[in-house]
């Protein structure tokens, strides 16, 4: 049953399942729709085409919500672009650094309320920075 869009996307599969079948679908109409060519041969214009099409529900993939599954591609790269480098994205705190955010620091109280200033140290990841090193 579909859920509510306060609940948003519902399924009866986890998320592996969902990749496996939505880029499988995905795959067959490249390659139906651009002579054999599989999605990572595209071009990027293509690439792009193919998105604004999932996107606006105007590409129809069989047996999958594209849209569904375009909303949780965007989802699920904006959580590993963002999230702590322990699980594995935002390789050495890029994104955090592009915004300025200090990571998993103890305490930065003092910088709070200190809008449109630019955090002067590096973040920190919930294990430490990368340049830390244990002293022997």
């Amino acid at each position: 049953m579909p859920g509510t869009k306060q609940q948003g996307w519902q399924s009866a599969n986890g998320p592996a399942a969902t990749y496996r079948e939505a880029l499988a679908a995905l795959d067959k109409y490249c390659q139906s729709k651009y002579q054999g060519k599989r999605l990572p041969d595209l071009s990027d214009p293509e690439k792009d085409e193919l998105l604004k099409g999932l996107e606006d529900e105007k590409i129809k993939l069989e047996g999958v919500d594209g849209k569904s599954f375009f909303e949780l591609v965007i989802k699920d790269v904006q959580m590993g672009f963002f999230a702590d480098p322990l699980y594995g994205g935002n390789r050495d705190m890029v994104a955090w650094k592009m915004i300025g955010y200090p990571g998993a620091r103890y305490n930065y109280l003092d910088w709070v309320d200190r809008h449109n200033e630019r955090f002067p140290l590096p973040p920190v990841s919930i294990t430490g920075r990368a340049d830390w090193s244990p002293k022997t």
